[in-house]
């Protein structure tokens, strides 16, 4: 069997910080730009870079480079301070832990991630509920990268077809709970399964073209057999 590349999201798909998100946004907007927060733009699988432009911009501050890596450095120390009461607040959703531990047990499997998070706040989040240990951070695709999400899962592959041999697109599996996962991975012909345990219901995300899609992550067995093929 070919090995393959399995690239997780990460809010609504392994855990549920019911909000979080957006209130580290709110503090990190009043501490560092000084300014109260009014609106928010949609969050649900988007990337950080165009979350934090369009918030700049809705609050009438020009998106420079300078003022976003503050952002993002206030967002970082914001959710590093959380940790020890993000599983007070939150959850992991349920099958998380297991399909994570069942692929790390299948040899041909390498996880990582493609998540709209910063690098930093997304081992934050998983490592307060031990859903790191089987992800290699190393080869993911980040919320800082790109705004359009496709961008983060090419990085993805073409980290780990360095660290490891080159993956094929129909090798490369994108797990999310949104249509911006699913048309990630159709970006690039690479397998999309859906979750429907955020937003968006099973009927959504098919209508986006999932090849695959899970009421939740429970069914260990369907996950595995859903990634290997």
């Amino acid at each position: 069997m070919d090995k393959r590349l399995v690239l997780w999201d990460i809010d609504q798909t392994l855990i549920d910080l019911r909000g979080a998100g957006r209130d580290w946004y709110t503090q990190v907007l009043s501490e560092v730009v000084g300014v109260a927060m009014t609106g928010m733009p949609p969050f649900f699988g988007r990337t950080e870079l165009a979350i934090t432009s369009e918030l700049l911009t809705l609050h009438g501050i020009e998106p420079d480079e300078e003022t976003v890596r503050k952002v993002w450095a206030g967002l970082v120390l914001a959710s590093e301070q959380a940790v020890p009461t993000l599983t007070q607040r939150g959850l992991a959703l349920p099958g998380a832990a297991a399909a994570l531990a069942g692929l790390a047990a299948q040899e041909h499997a390498v996880q990582s991630l493609v998540t709209g998070n910063l690098r930093e706040v997304a081992w934050h989040k998983l490592s307060a509920f031990d859903l790191h240990e089987h992800l290699d951070f190393e080869i993911g695709g980040y919320g800082s990268l790109s705004a359009y999400r496709p961008d983060l899962v090419a990085h993805a592959v073409e980290q780990a077809s360095a660290r490891h041999s080159p993956f094929a697109w129909d090798a490369v599996v994108v797990i999310g709970d949104t249509p911006h996962d699913i048309d990630a991975a159709l970006a690039h012909g690479a397998v999309a399964v859906g979750v429907a345990t955020g937003r968006f219901d099973a009927s959504t995300l098919r209508a986006a073209g999932a090849h695959v899609v899970f009421t939740d992550l429970s069914d260990t067995q369907a996950v595995l057999d859903a990634v290997l093929g």
